[in-house]
Order: C-alpha cells, then sequence, then structure tokens
C-alpha cells in the first residue's frame, strides 16, 4: 500500500495519529502526492527556514495544501520577497508558518 510511507512520513515530522487523520481529512490530495518528488522536500525546506520538526508538523496540519505549492515558483520566491523587505530569517519562517498561501 502506497498510503503507510507517506503516513509514516508525516509521523516522522512528528504528528500524532490525529494530527495526521486531520491532515488527511482536510486535504486527502496529499495521499497522492509522490514522497520524494512532493512531501519529502517540502518538509525539509520548512525545516532549513529554522522550523523545529514540531513546527513543521503544526504548519502542515494547519495548511497541508503548502504541500502542493511549487517550491521553485511559489515558496522560494515568496520567501525571498519576504528578506527583500528586511525581514530576518526568524521572521519569514513564521510569516510561512502564518500565511504560507
Amino acid at each position: 500500500d502506497n498510503l503507510q510511507p507517506k503516513v509514516h512520513c508525516l509521523k516522522g515530522l512528528g504528528m500524532d495519529d490525529s494530527q495526521v487523520a486531520k491532515t488527511i481529512v482536510k486535504f486527502p490530495t496529499l495521499m497522492s502526492y509522490s514522497l520524494e518528488d512532493n512531501l519529502k522536500p517540502r518538509a525539509q525546506w520548512l525545516k532549513g527556514l529554522g522550523l523545529d520538526g514540531s513546527q513543521v508538523a503544526k504548519t502542515i496540519v494547519k495548511h497541508p495544501q503548502l504541500m502542493s505549492y511549487s517550491l521553485e515558483d511559489n515558496l522560494k520566491p515568496r520567501v525571498q520577497w519576504l528578506k527583500g523587505l528586511g525581514m530576518y530569517d526568524s521572521q519569514v519562517a513564521e510569516t510561512i508558518v502564518k500565511f504560507p498561501s
């Protein structure tokens, strides 16, 4: 079953069973995404912003659609734009967590 590795990945980010279920209910399409091409790279990108595992998990639970956004066309340019406004890395991370879209 190809869902098990994806659930395992979400749990590996620090989600408990109820958070995994909530994420899937909010955005079931997430389970159709590639583990290697979508889920892992975006989780790593969030960590690269300075978020710890629990913050990454909470961000995905709150905004699972974030995992569908293009890194190159959406997420990275948004971060560069925020940094261009003079935001510190911690402020950028906080903004992405609160308002990912």
